[in-house]
């Protein structure tokens, strides 16, 4: 064949620009070896990239003297199976992102690299047949005939990663093995077979409401179904979960279950691990590059049985897709929030949608779209309306803390319900979603307060660390000793962080540990474990911490949960403000009484009579969501409009908005000649946050009451903005579906 006929590659590579780039083929690769979804080594620029292959195309628009040829094929086969390339592909193009920044997010770190698409393969040093262990050639050479001498005695070979326990030195093995005297062998793990029984431990009895939504789901194996199962916290909704995956196993088929918080992993993977004797691989950004690589394949040779993940493990490829978990559904932790902006529980949807399989969507606290999705008949709604175990659900009650004095954020009337559960033998979580000493610093003599330098925010005081931090931008500077405004040395922490409030109960209540678990307390390795193993051992305590004690925790000792503040989302901007508020109450709340012993939940608010206080507390999650829900309705807002978020930043005042004005300008344009109706543009309009991290921020807002034109003007808008003069000055992204307008 001439080159004339050589087909053109078209590659996806990984760049922000939202394109495909086309190259020759690799010289000596025959164009029948190529197939979509293989990785290629090019040129690109002065530096060299890995790109996955898309198409192969007749023609390019690039003319053939300047058409460069791909430098080297990498994988014999496409690491990429077909069905989670189509994946990417509907997910580009539905976040309207670039395709090839697109993959990479879906692949592994070292596949990115170039890295083998093989299950890790090991090596062993063995003596070579002809090896003599008095071979003249060691005569001089006493570190080279010892370690011939240690390799004799292991005739099945001494794996590489060994080689330091037995002392034996590399550089040694290397120069016997270029006199002949040693080879390796390269071994392929040996596949582990499945077991012959699943269970490592039996079954718990599932009461009616469990067992007629195992039924249901169970009734839709083998096809795709969305199902939510809608569960008050401590219903048994992991039971569920755990007997359906058992009867995907069963059938021969793959789970993957999706968490939304790292801290969840080690406490899934136990509960997982005592129940299955199954090949279970653990996802998410702590495992290392190496590890994420070998559960990937795993997972895609089919040697793994259960996947369990957190967002970004949902692009993780399943040779015998059977099931999709995903748990606390409603997470915000679900969004990523930068890069390629997916929500991974809308992608895992559309996944289970083409893979033909059943999702099961969990929570307590359902969102408002998954309800809304219920309500229209798209996912079936199971409820279990009862805990598990006959536990009682918690009793609430608002404590109004006008005009009373509060220490360090705790009110008279808690410190005594603190000592009493304390004396009943019992565990208290006491809940602040804010981390450090105390918000601000405050000079009392000029008034002074500890501003960010590079954002529009405070800075938070880190007494243990005697720092001011910004949680926005990261920005951190010793606490000073005087006041840089006026030079007086009256300076005062306002208001209340997890760390104030744990140092001022451990000096109210001495007897009695205090644990800290939030995002300082738990950075160090083993840090929550400890701190739940601690927890677990059901001895008195107090538990303070943020939102990371909300999500899916069994402490079965805690009796009594006091939310300090519970006023922060009740007078927001954010619209989604209020449900994120009764969400968090609602599951902070069900870490108590999960046992024997009854719970209560004391909620401390400047507005105890504030009606979502009262609905809430009173009626529950379900009767306040109907009310946002038809809030929504009336107001014209998510799940019944579909938004998008242009972003963009600058070092300069106006550059932002400069650069907004001209693509909603652009947008206008295109909605007039295509004649689309009912697409908003609102803006563009200074962030809420103007300046973070030194950069000045505005946003325009795309609103529609149908997502296919809003998707028409963006594919069409999008190539425009990208060679718009003002966008080199700017860092702008889109966000599609986005979860906060901030």
């Amino acid at each position: 064949m001439s080159d004339d006929a050589q087909p053109i590659l078209r590659l996806a590579l990984p760049s922000p620009l939202r394109r495909l780039f086309d190259y020759r083929a690799p010289a000596g690769i025959a164009a029948a070896r190529l197939q979509p979804g293989m990785r290629l080594r090019v040129p690109f620029g002065r530096r060299e990239v890995i790109g996955v292959l898309v198409e192969k195309v007749a023609h390019s628009e690039v003319p053939a003297d300047k058409l460069k040829a791909a430098l080297e094929l990498l994988d014999p086969r496409p690491p990429i199976p077909p069905a989670l390339f189509r994946l990417c592909l509907w997910t580009a193009q539905y976040y309207q992102h670039s395709l090839g920044d697109t993959l990479s997010w879906a692949l592994p770190v070292l596949l990115r690299q170039g890295e083998p698409a093989e299950a890790r393969q090991e090596r062993f040093w063995h003596l070579a047949e002809d090896a003599r262990l008095d071979d003249p050639r060691l005569t001089r050479a006493p570190r080279q005939r010892e370690a011939l001498k240690a390799l004799a005695q292991h005739p099945h070979g001494v794996p590489h990663a060994l080689l330091s326990k037995l002392e034996l030195n590399k550089d040694s093995l290397d120069l016997l093995r270029e006199k002949g005297l040693v080879r390796i062998e390269v071994r392929r793990h040996a596949q582990t077979p499945p077991p012959t029984h699943w269970l490592a431990q039996p079954e718990l009895p599932l009461n009616a409401e469990q067992r007629t939504a195992l039924e249901a789901v169970r009734a839709g194996f083998g096809r795709f179904g969305a199902f939510l199962l809608a569960g008050v916290t401590g219903s048994g909704k992991t039971e569920v979960y755990l007997q359906l995956i058992r009867e995907t196993l069963e059938a021969g088929k793959q789970a993957l279950v999706l968490i939304p918080e790292i801290n969840l992993g080690p406490q899934t993977l136990e509960r997982f691990s005592r129940r299955f004797n199954a090949r279970i691989a653990l996802l998410h950004s702590a495992v290392n590059d190496r590890e994420r690589l070998d559960a990937w394949l795993a997972a895609r040779d089919g040697e793994a049985d259960i996947v369990i993940g957190t967002r970004s493990a949902l692009f993780t490829p399943l040779q015998r897709p059977g099931l999709i978990i995903v748990d606390e559904e409603h997470d915000a932790s679900y969004k990523q929030q930068e890069g390629l902006r997916y929500h991974a529980r809308d992608l895992a949807l559309v996944r289970a949608q083409q893979e033909g399989m059943p999702i099961v969507l969990g929570s307590a606290t359902p969102s408002l779209e998954s309800l809304h999705n219920a309500h229209a008949g798209r996912y079936a709604l199971l409820r279990l309306n009862h805990r598990a175990g006959g536990a009682q659900a918690p009793r609430f009650l608002r404590l109004d803390v006008k005009s009373r004095p509060l220490d360090s954020g705790i009110s008279p009337p808690l410190q005594q319900a603190i000592a009493q559960t304390l004396a009943a033998g019992q565990q208290v979580l006491v809940f602040l979603n804010r981390r450090g000493f105390a918000p601000t610093l405050l000079c009392h003599d000029c008034g002074w307060v500890s501003g960010c330098s590079r954002c529009d925010a405070r800075m938070t005081l880190h007494q243990r660390s005697n720092e001011l931090r910004c949680h926005h931008c990261g920005h951190v500077e010793r606490r000073p000793a005087s006041c840089p405004q006026c030079g007086h040395v009256d300076l005062r922490p306002v208001g209340a962080g997890t760390e104030r409030a744990e140092e001022r109960l451990a000096i109210l209540f001495p007897d009695h540990p205090v644990l800290r678990v939030d995002r300082d307390s738990t950075s160090r390795k083993d840090a929550m474990a400890n701190l739940f193993a601690t927890i677990q051992r059901g001895e008195p305590c107090i538990l303070v911490g943020t939102q990371m004690l909300a999500k899916g925790h069994h402490f079965p000792r805690v009796t009594l949960v006091a939310i300090l503040d519970a006023d922060g989302g009740l007078f927001s901007a954010d619209f989604r403000a209020s449900e994120r508020m009764a969400q968090l109450i609602v599951q902070v709340a069900g870490r108590a009484g999960r046992a024997e012993e009854p719970g209560r939940v004391i909620i401390q608010s400047h507005l105890a009579d504030h009606p979502l206080l009262v609905q809430l507390t009173e009626q529950g999650y379900f009767a306040f969501a109907e009310q946002a829900l038809a809030e929504r309705r009336a107001a014209g807002l998510p799940p019944f409009a579909h938004l998008a978020l242009l972003r963009a930043e600058a070092h300069k005042p106006g550059q932002a908005e400069g650069f907004l004005d001209d693509a909603c300008g652009l947008a206008e344009q295109l909605l007039a000649e295509q004649r689309l109706y009912g697409v908003e543009l609102l803006g563009p309009v200074p962030a809420p946050m103007e300046r973070r991290a030194g950069r000045y921020r505005a946003q325009l807002l795309l609103q529609a009451n149908a997502r296919a034109p809003l998707h028409r003007v963006l594919g069409q808008l999008l190539p425009s903005l990208e060679n718009l003069p003002g966008g080199r000055a700017v860092r702008w992204s889109l966000d599609v579906d986005p979860i906060d307008l901030f």
